[in-house]
């Protein structure tokens, strides 16, 4: 599942350390041939920065260097808990690398937009919505059907490669190529590679809709700025519908970082749009292949199951 095996401990106390921001560093970025920010190679957004501020934080926009140290530390402690002693198995040697995983700024969230750095209240259609998934995963069992489990589980999507792109859990590496007329983003995670053409081309039509959306991209100064619609609704990013709407930007912040803030909306979801920054930082590591369903056999019995049932009938 393009899992990476840490070597050493001394390496997952350096993964403690806060990763560097934009302002600690002065190399000019290189340019493309045609003059643009070069914006390709390999980077990870991996973190422990949480994508909402939790509660004990609530006010708190900005963690101290110390206190980002020590909200590291517990979130490293909390992740290795998740194994029984028994075991013996340390869940981080299966993280990617580097920056594995500290926290990628000073935020106490990856949301700055709203202020509190929380998404905003659902619409009264969203909770009605929310609340009627709620009831009918109650009455459907995971195991009854190969459509009741996820859609990460069926290989179709986590959610979090994006547009937006969320730090995973692990395969946090992605790669960007970069031609005059096109930005290719690669993920490790479901192996999914968008293309974002630049040659002004309009959207799809408004019958064409993708689990991915339909990405343009275009430059405004130094920045890419990537806009994106015609979801589904069956990718129900946090419980949107194809009304989901995506804008994100691209800066080069110095040669080892990109500066990737993402604004989301909904107006059939949420109260207001968000916004969330994730640094992108750069990474000598691999871009494995996701392996999804090799071993998989809940996934194969349930499919026996069906096809077993479809005969009886």
């Amino acid at each position: 599942m393009g899992f990476r095996i840490l070597g050493a401990l001394a390496a997952a106390t350096a993964m403690l350390a806060l990763a560097p921001t934009p302002s600690a560093k002065t190399t000019v970025p290189a340019r493309t041939a045609d003059g643009r920010p070069d914006l390709q190679g390999n980077w990870t957004n991996a973190t422990y920065t949480p994508l909402e501020r939790p509660a004990e934080l609530a006010g708190k926009e900005f963690f101290t260097e110390k206190e980002a140290a020590e909200y590291a530390q517990r979130r490293e402690r909390q992740f290795n808990s998740q194994a029984p002693d028994d075991i013996h198995y340390d869940n981080a040697i299966w993280q990617s690398e580097p920056y594995q995983k500290g926290l990628s700024s000073l935020r106490t969230s990856l949301i700055y937009d709203p202020p509190d750095g929380r998404i905003p209240p659902l619409t009264p259609d969203g909770a009605r919505r929310a609340a009627e998934r709620a009831a009918w995963r109650r009455s459907h069992p995971p195991s009854e059907a190969i459509e009741n489990r996820t859609l990460a589980e069926r290989c179709i999507t986590w959610g979090n490669e994006g547009p937006p792109m969320l730090p995973p859990g692990y395969n946090a590496n992605l790669q960007i190529v970069q031609t005059p007329g096109a930005v290719i983003v690669r993920q490790e995670m479901i192996h999914g590679a968008r293309i974002i053409p630049l040659d002004g081309r309009p959207h799809v039509g408004a019958g064409i809709r993708q689990w991915g959306g339909d990405s343009r991209g275009h430059w405004e100064g130094q920045t890419l700025v990537v806009d994106t619609t015609n979801f589904n609704d069956k990718i129900n990013f946090r419980g949107s519908t194809s009304g989901l709407h995506v804008v994100e930007r691209f800066t080069r912040a110095d040669a080892n970082t990109i500066d990737y803030r993402f604004t989301v909306d909904d107006p059939n979801t949420w109260t207001r749009a968000w916004s969330a920054q994730v640094p992108l930082h750069r990474t000598d590591a691999q871009i494995f292949e996701y392996a999804c369903t090799e071993g998989n056999y809940g996934i194969a019995n349930i499919l026996r199951a069906a096809r077993l049932e479809d005969k009886a009938e």
